[in-house]
């Protein structure tokens, strides 16, 4: 006789799909947590990545010009000019392919800015200041154009480049010299500032290239406009007017601007006329008066020297071109003084870039800060207060 002996029910199975449907589920908020933080930063870097950052790129595009025109002396070269000869070629090709890198990183970047954040662009436009370094782009991409080493100005490629850089150039000499002198809100003498030379530089850095290219003509129109209107902003710039507006403390590195246009104007009346002939030498020498002006006032950047900021690249860039001008005024002078002169300028040149790369490269988490005074609305901001 067998007694029926109740056994326990079988315990349920392990919950794995529970587990698995839950593992999935951390693992795709992770993944969501991921994408929306990246999202996020690239957001950050495009809505602070304004225009003011293409200071890097002129001062990196226009040091490799120099390099390049140090390692290849012209015939009969002076024994100083001998010696910076035997700097190895590699070098320049590093730095040629730097300037490259960090300069396409910054278009792409902000192309991104002009589609994605539209109203900070046109802020940009509407400053005062910002509205200049829109030119910065188009100026580094010619500088570089003109230190390719693949490159000739007599190719087909050289021709179609140079196009695509000077017509945005020449559509913002339009668009912004016209305001100086028919719309009364943005009339010259308001909204003059040491930033507004680059507007003439973009011309002369143009009217350079196409001088290589042997458009004598095109240059001629590039080198008018720039010439002409750079006197008129040199001059409003110096009479300081009641209505000209200040520089903010951090923006003061800008007043370098000084020396730039001047020396980029020598060089390209040099690459026109064919030698560096009294037009060019008085434009050199009124950029080391300039130069000398402003290095012997250290009190005047003081207080914009606290804190690093991307502005500090102001200083390269125009100390690389009077180097460059320099380099053609000892070519053609042919003295012992002229070439110590151009030895100084250059060390100093390359110094003061190697400095500002060190120096970023320490600091770039504060290279985008949000108080960033290079920024088009607190630059603004600042200026109205001061004012």
């Amino acid at each position: 006789m067998t007694t029926n002996i109740k056994q326990p029910p079988p315990s349920p199975p392990p919950s794995q799909i529970e587990l698995t449907f839950t593992s999935t589920a951390i693992h795709s908020n992770t993944h969501e947590n991921t994408l929306i933080l990246i999202k996020d930063l690239c957001f950050l870097i495009l809505s602070r990545c304004h225009a003011g950052y293409f200071r890097i790129t002129l001062s990196l595009c226009c040091q490799t010009l120099l390099w390049k025109t140090l390692k290849d002396p012209p015939e009969n070269p002076h024994t100083y000019r001998k010696i910076l000869a035997l700097f190895p070629s590699t070098a320049f090709l590093l730095l040629w392919s730097l300037s490259l890198l960090i300069l396409a990183s910054l278009s792409v970047l902000y192309i991104l800015r002009c589609a994605l954040f539209t109203n900070m662009v046109k802020t940009e436009y509407l400053n005062n200041i910002g509205v200049n370094y829109l030119f910065a782009p188009w100026i580094s991409w010619l500088l570089l154009l003109q230190t390719a080493p693949f490159l000739t100005p007599k190719t087909y490629y050289y021709f179609y480049l140079w196009w695509v850089f000077v017509v945005p150039i020449f559509v913002l000499d339009v668009k912004i010299y016209g305001q100086w002198f028919t719309k009364g809100k943005r009339i010259l003498s308001k909204v003059a500032n040491p930033a507004s030379q680059l507007s003439v530089v973009g011309n002369f850095v143009g009217a350079r290239a196409a001088a290589q290219m042997g458009w004598k003509e095109s240059a001629m129109v590039l080198f008018t406009l720039g010439m002409v209107h750079y006197m008129v902003v040199f001059v409003t710039l110096y009479q300081r007017l009641s209505g000209n507006t200040c520089l903010p403390t951090m923006l003061r590195p800008v007043m370098f601007l000084f020396i730039a246009a001047p020396s980029m104007a020598s060089l390209a009346w040099d690459s026109i006329s064919g030698t560096f002939d009294l037009l060019s030498k008085m434009l050199f020498y009124l950029s080391l008066f300039l130069f000398l002006s402003l290095v012997t006032r250290p009190n005047l950047f003081k207080n914009s020297m606290k804190k690093f900021n991307v502005v500090w690249w102001a200083y390269s860039y125009p100390l690389t071109v009077l180097a460059l001008a320099s380099t053609e005024y000892a070519q053609d002078t042919r003295s012992s003084f002229a070439h110590l002169l151009m030895l100084l300028l250059s060390a100093l040149s390359v110094m003061v870039s190697v400095v500002l790369m060190i120096y970023t490269a320490l600091n770039t988490d504060i290279l985008l800060p949000p108080d960033d005074a290079g920024d088009p609305t607190i630059a603004t901001l600042a200026i109205n207060i001061s004012s």
